[in-house]
């Protein structure tokens, strides 16, 4: 039984590693594509702590765009700033301060409600990086790093390293690593929920 279980842990580490992103094939792609997500922030120097420094990912974009007030007479704008993971045009980050305007009062951090989104980040050293997460200032911890596993489509399960933080908007961040098939795509065999590696003998 302890040989079992030892080859089952050497599977599952095995497929976390080979799980990268792809596009699907081309006969299921459609003509559009979910480019980037934008924030809407109080103080952009503020974020980039996070997202930049702390998440690793890279400003391709920092701009002041001038505005115009409704008297048609200049306003101080907006700077928008874009960050990318592993690709040039989909999946990247937006942060937009609007410069010159008193923004609302951060609420306390609480679950989000309808009308509030929630970022899932994959990183595949949460393990270690969870360290630099966890002392970048002005972020709360709501979770640190614990396993869940996700129903399956096929009635196995997808087993993730799950964490989350509110950033200093109070925008609920999930960072999480995945340990096995993403959802979508065939499940390998060790996350079967009859090899469950978590069940005594």
């Amino acid at each position: 039984m302890f040989l079992t279980r030892l080859l089952i842990a050497f599977c599952v580490a095995t497929v976390a590693f080979a799980v990268h992103a792809e596009p699907v094939p081309d006969a299921e792609r459609i003509p559009v594509d979910l480019r980037r997500t934008t924030l809407v922030v109080r103080d952009i120097d503020a974020s980039l702590p996070l997202y930049r420094d702390a998440l690793g990912l890279t400003v391709i974009y920092d701009q002041h765009i001038p505005g115009q007030g409704d008297d048609g007479k200049p306003s101080p704008g907006l700077r928008l700033v874009l960050l990318r993971a592993n690709d040039t045009f989909i999946g990247a980050l937006g942060l937009m301060q609007r410069l010159g305007e008193a923004h609302p009062p951060r609420q306390p951090n609480a679950r989000a409600v309808a009308g509030q989104p929630i970022l899932v980040f994959n990183a595949k050293d949460l393990d270690t990086r969870f360290e630099a997460i966890e002392t970048t200032p002005n972020i709360e911890i709501a979770t640190r790093p614990v396993r869940i596993d996700y129903p399956a489509p096929d009635g196995g399960k997808i087993p993730v390293l799950f964490s989350a933080v509110y950033d200093p908007d109070g925008f609920f961040i999930e960072i999480n690593q995945l340990l096995g098939a993403p959802a979508g795509t065939p499940a390998s065999p060790a996350y079967h929920s009859d090899t469950d590696d978590s069940k005594t003998d």
